[in-house]
């Protein structure tokens, strides 16, 4: 059987979108030990010209969850809202936002496939199709942010390591 739209997209958000729960669990667990000033490490950049740890948060939530409304729109604009401020928002957006990809049904994806789908901003206008825009696109970002948000915890002394990131990998039982 060939591999689905869904199997190729759902398990590996859901991957990563309980790896970024993950992280602020430890990141939050951290400061309280510490007593450290959350907004310290909320807001915390690996260079002056990247996002800050919140934001790389908020993405994962909107390249998994919010990727797949902009599908259902054909078009994917980016969410230029601030990105929650505490640890409990940031949690319940990627709550909101795993509770949608467990939501999703196979048979609604897979009609999705071929489905024209573009990505604007500013000046910049792609075209996709909607499988493509998923994976190619929406994919790699939720990686990168869950990344560059793990490398901020980490850059802090937050005690994580590779198993932190990798998540609960899809194992055959047995």
């Amino acid at each position: 059987m060939p591999l689905t739209l869904h199997a190729a997209f759902v398990p590996s958000a859901l991957q990563m979108l309980g790896t970024a729960s993950h992280l602020l669990d430890k990141t939050e667990g951290w400061c309280a030990t510490r007593e450290c000033d959350h907004s310290a490490i909320l807001g915390a950049q690996l260079i002056d010209d990247m996002l800050p740890f919140t934001y790389q948060i908020k993405s994962v939530a909107e390249h998994t969850a919010g990727a797949i409304a902009a599908v259902r729109k054909g078009v994917a604009t980016p969410d230029l809202n601030p990105p929650p401020s505490t640890f409990d928002a940031l949690r319940e957006k990627l709550d909101g936002a795993k509770e949608a990809m467990k939501a999703l049904d196979e048979e609604e994806m897979e009609d999705w496939i071929g489905r024209d789908m573009r990505f604007e901003f500013k000046e910049t206008r792609l075209a996709f199709t909607a499988e493509d825009f998923l994976l190619s696109f929406a994919q790699p970002n939720f990686y990168f942010h869950c990344s560059a948000a793990y490398a901020i915890a980490r850059h802090f002394g937050v005690e994580i390591g590779k198993m932190d990131y990798m998540g609960r990998v899809r194992a055959r039982q047995g």
